[in-house]
């Protein structure tokens, strides 16, 4: 009796295995694959924004990759169509999430050189005495002020960014010489960008003033030139602090989305140089969209633009074109720092001996 029991709950094992198998093979399989691409491509080809930018026949992209869809392939099959498809688009900001895979391009970056090193950094330049206040990573160097910050993704207080630009305030005009810091190096290389609201935070304890830096169109039609008339966006003194002491940022080609803006917008205040790579680009905002199989995805849907109306989806280039030498590199410094040290003596020296 055991053993008959013992065959038949196999056996009712075994027909369960089967059809969940068979529920399983189903799944892998899908039905509206045509109806999946239409929806995307259509949704991209009315909100998508960088179409003329990159000089992309998006009608081209459908006709290579229509013929490779139909009803009932493999869902992996799939998603790599539709991958493909948005890989065109050349754009960081463009992502397919199937659970299984997410698609990306990251060609922005990964056909430069990196150009940085934190290991190099931490080793050598913030050693095991530095400062860690929130996400920033801090210390001087030379009577120079150097911070390092990660991630605009990591949030931080106002208290905090006020503690950073005070605790290097140049004092060239001082009576008190216990104590000079000759200037500030932003280091946001490696930065892949983050919240909009930490970047307006940062910047506005370096403007020296309420300026116009940025316009942001939004699309507001299917057309590909359908866009809202040009948004002024401002930056402006913020905190009881403004740092008006010479400010180097240092870039690479991964300063991405938010860290683009950030060095963009830092870029129009007069004390402030960008050295480094130019940024890896990322101007518009993305938006997300589900397929009708449940699939997610994203792309850019608004434009920005400078003041003289260039636009930065791809990239911001440097006031001061710098590259880690090989020679530094195998010696474990920092070329692009380095120079940034340099030139901020240099402008330090500049200053004190104009006001003798």
């Amino acid at each position: 009796m055991k053993k008959t029991i013992t065959y038949l709950g196999i056996g009712l094992f075994c027909v369960a295995l089967f059809a969940c198998e068979e529920a399983f093979i189903r799944d892998e399989y899908d039905d509206n694959a045509v109806d999946i691409f239409n929806s995307m491509w259509t949704t991209v080809d009315e909100n998508y924004s960088f179409f003329d930018l990159k000089g992309i026949d998006w009608d081209a992209v459908y006709e290579a990759n229509r013929p490779r869809v139909e009803n009932g392939m493999r869902r992996d099959s799939l998603f790599n169509v539709l991958a493909d498809m948005l890989f065109v688009l050349r754009d960081g900001h463009v992502n397919l999430q199937a659970g299984f895979d997410l698609s990306r391009n990251w060609d922005w970056y990964l056909d430069f050189p990196q150009n940085f090193d934190y290991t190099v950094i931490e080793r050598n330049y913030l050693a095991d005495d530095y400062e860690i206040t929130g996400p920033f990573r801090h210390r001087a160097i030379d009577s120079i002020g150097y911070i390092y910050y990660e991630s605009f993704e990591d949030d931080f207080s106002e208290s905090i960014v006020d503690y950073l630009v005070t605790s290097y305030a140049s004092r060239i005009n001082s009576n008190d010489d216990t104590l000079i810091f000759k200037g500030l190096i932003i280091d946001v290389r490696d930065n892949g960008g983050g919240s909009i609201s930490n970047v307006n935070t940062l910047v506005s304890r370096f403007a020296d003033e309420r300026r116009h830096v940025q316009n942001w169109q939004y699309k507001d039609g299917p057309g590909h030139n359908d866009f809202t008339e040009p948004i002024k966006k401002y930056a402006e003194p913020e905190g009881a602090f403004q740092y008006n002491g010479p400010v180097v940022v240092l870039a690479n080609r991964s300063c991405y989305s938010a860290t683009n803006f950030f060095v963009q917008i830092m870029k129009n205040f007069p004390n402030v140089v960008v050295m480094g790579d130019s940024t890896g680009g990322g101007g518009g905002l993305p938006i997300n969209r589900e397929l009708p199989n449940g699939w997610t995805y994203r792309f850019s849907s608004t434009v920005t633009t400078t003041v003289a109306g260039e636009n930065i989806e791809n990239g911001v280039a440097p006031d001061i074109r710098v590259d880690i030498t090989d020679e530094d590199k195998q010696a474990g410094r920092d070329t692009i720092l380095e120079e940034a040290l340099e030139l901020i003596g240099q402008v330090f020296d500049e200053q004190i001996n104009g006001g003798a």
